[in-house]
């Protein structure tokens, strides 16, 4: 049996409030959260009826660092349908918002765009706020982080170890020049410890020059699947998927992307007709370390295959790209 882990990256944007204003916090929920357009919502209450409609259970890390501008209130919005619906709320962090958070900085005058901006003692600061905020909206106490733009080090695992906090999930070997100073490499592709945790990287697959990291907006439908139906055959106890809470709109986030948003449906679909692969969280079935798996190959590259998405990518950003 093989795990599928569908991680749903959660957060209001940074970006928008900083040229929108402290005032913006229903904007940036309609925009980020919400997704909605003229023609209907795409975000996260759209994808979790999709999850539920497949049977499936996903996971969403949630950024509770706007709670900084706006109080818990901002971040209850985002995580009380998530637990309503009996899905698996995990930590996020993007420390851009500290530059937002004047006097309510829990580290006066600093900021950072990554975690691993930030010393170790720092960093164990902003984690525990973020997870006791995460718990003060609603969620269970958080046992799983991913740093936002995955740019976590060794110090983000030692202090996550340092506050209870057993797996991450920030490390993505398909991604050749990520944000990520975690000391692994390409080659750790299943779940290992490392620094006092459980890491869980990204899943991947073979590309014509190395790897492919497993994302919704970069992989096809039919790669993604081809993929889980690898790792089921080679004994691979799980794959991560990413997306995020905004990432069937399109590039900016007006329209709905309709192409991404039929992939995530039939991959949806696919999953849930697929034999001896089962969704997974943190909560009740975590990931696996990875014993003799390790080394399993990665689904191999195939021409076909990539030259299919590549052609469905070119009509992404013909018809989805960001208007000037």
């Amino acid at each position: 049996m093989t795990q599928l882990f569908i991680t749903i990256d959660t957060e209001y944007e940074a970006g928008f409030t900083m040229r929108r204003g402290r005032d913006s916090r229903r904007d940036n929920f309609v925009q980020s959260i919400e997704c909605a357009t003229r023609e209907g919502a795409v975000g996260v209450s759209y994808q979790l009826d999709v999850f539920d409609r497949c049977g499936l259970k996903a996971v969403f890390f949630v950024d509770p660092m706007p709670a900084l501008l706006w109080g818990v209130a901002a971040i209850e919005d985002v995580v009380g349908p998530i637990v309503e619906r009996g899905h698996d709320v995990q930590l996020h962090l993007h420390p851009e918002w500290l530059a937002l958070a004047g006097s309510d900085n829990p580290l006066p005058g600093r900021t950072g765009a990554n975690i691993k901006d930030f010393t170790f003692d720092e960093q164990c600061v902003l984690i525990d706020y973020a997870a006791t905020t995460l718990v003060a909206a609603g969620a269970p106490p958080p046992v799983a982080f991913r740093a936002g733009n995955y740019g976590a080090n060794d110090d983000t695992l030692r202090a996550l170890a340092t506050l209870g906090i057993a797996y991450d999930s920030s490390h993505c070997p398909g991604i050749l020049c990520s944000a990520c100073e975690i000391s692994l490499g390409p080659a750790d592709r299943q779940p290992v410890r490392h620094c006092g945790v459980i890491e869980v990287p990204t899943s991947c697959i073979g590309s014509a020059d190395g790897l492919r990291h497993a994302q919704l907006t970069a992989l096809s439908c039919r790669e993604i699947l081809a993929a889980l139906e690898h790792a089921r055959d080679y004994g691979i106890s799980d794959f991560t998927l990413v997306s995020h809470s905004f990432e069937l709109l399109s590039r900016d986030r007006r329209r709905i992307n309709r192409i991404v948003k039929r992939r995530f449906e039939r991959f949806c679909a696919g999953v849930a007709a697929m034999n001896e692969v089962t969704t997974g969280t943190y909560i009740t079935t975590p990931p696996a370390l990875s014993g003799d798996s390790k080394h399993r190959p990665v689904l191999p590259f195939s021409a076909p295959r990539t030259a299919l998405r590549i052609a469905e990518q070119a009509l992404v950003n013909a018809f989805y790209g960001e208007r000037r």
